[in-house]
């Protein structure tokens, strides 16, 4: 691999982590190291980094307040 690849990975810790659980990306990246963009979308993927991941992640969080409210309401009732 390239050593300005190997020094952009080692200034990006969750990046160098990323191609250690997937080392396929290592050896995409020794053929084509010019697929680091791509590396990054995939890196971001499997991090559940995205936005539409976020919205979900609070999107379950609104929900899961909104049925602990609504427990606590109807335990008040009672």
């Amino acid at each position: 691999m390239r050593k300005e690849v190997m020094d952009y990975l080692k200034s990006q810790k969750e990046l160098k982590e990323f191609v250690r659980e997937q080392p396929l990306w290592y050896r995409k990246l020794t053929r084509n190291p010019y697929d680091l963009e791509s590396m990054q979308i995939s890196s971001l993927h499997y991090y559940k980094k995205t936005i539409p991941h976020q919205v979900e992640k609070f999107s379950n969080g609104v929900q899961m307040a909104s049925m602990m409210f609504h427990m606590f309401q109807s335990m008040r009732n009672q």
